[in-house]
């Protein structure tokens, strides 16, 4: 089991980013949170098993059809206490 936090860059927010991201984590089983940044970018963390993990990093290099995504920054994390997947306000 591994975390990682990932911060996205680009036309991500307006574009249903958030949501996006929320369901592909739950179709993989990841516990974690995504919320907005006031920087415009998308923040996520995500913590469950290896191959899962970097599967949804890699999709957030895509995201969902209408996000342009320029740079998806990647760092080491705790995972999250609660198991479930959540979308937060923009922090």
């Amino acid at each position: 089991m591994i975390a990682v936090r990932v911060v996205v860059h680009g036309r991500v927010q307006g574009v249903w980013f958030r949501a996006w991201t929320r369901d592909q984590a739950g179709l993989r089983g990841l516990s974690g949170w995504v919320r907005n940044r006031r920087d415009g970018t998308v923040e996520a963390l995500f913590a469950g098993d290896d191959a899962k993990v970097e599967e949804m990093v890699a999709l957030c290099g895509d995201g969902p059809p209408h996000a342009q995504v320029t740079q998806v920054e990647r760092f080491a994390a705790e995972p999250p206490t609660e198991a479930e997947f959540r979308q937060f306000p923009t922090a």
